[in-house]
């Protein structure tokens, strides 16, 4: 048997914020959109499914943290660090987005990432 985790569904409630965060700092764009303004489901590239959800104040109940490997961890935390994130305890390549959200920036090779992003199991599942 083969398994592999296709993506991770986090609530949220500034969707355009995450968006643009996401596309901005990590290169991730929308794969897929469902739904209307409040109850939005949007897919990005990479495996990051925002739902948003207007009434959600706080990262409980979310996730614990997500982790994303780039191949230019310093200009990545420069993006991140531009949008006012916190540097969180755990080191520089820790950050905090403004509702909680935790991540970790973690660096990979450039052709190793390429790999997994060219992979694409989920064309078949959304005809």
């Amino acid at each position: 048997m083969n398994s592999w985790l296709e993506h991770n569904a986090i609530k949220v409630q500034n969707m355009d914020w995450y968006v643009q965060f996401f596309d901005d700092v990590f290169g991730m764009k929308v794969r897929k959109i469902m739904g209307q303004a409040p109850k939005r489901k949007i897919w990005l590239w990479g495996g990051i499914q925002l739902n948003e959800t207007i009434e959600f104040h706080s990262p409980e109940g979310r996730e614990e943290h997500l982790g994303i490997m780039t191949d230019n961890v310093i200009e990545v935390l420069e993006k991140a660090y531009a949008y006012g994130v916190a540097e969180l305890q755990e080191g520089h390549n820790w950050i905090q987005l403004p509702d909680g959200l935790h991540i970790e920036v973690i660096g990979g090779k450039s052709d190793v990432i390429q790999q997994a992003i060219s992979l694409k199991p989920w064309i078949e599942c959304d005809k």
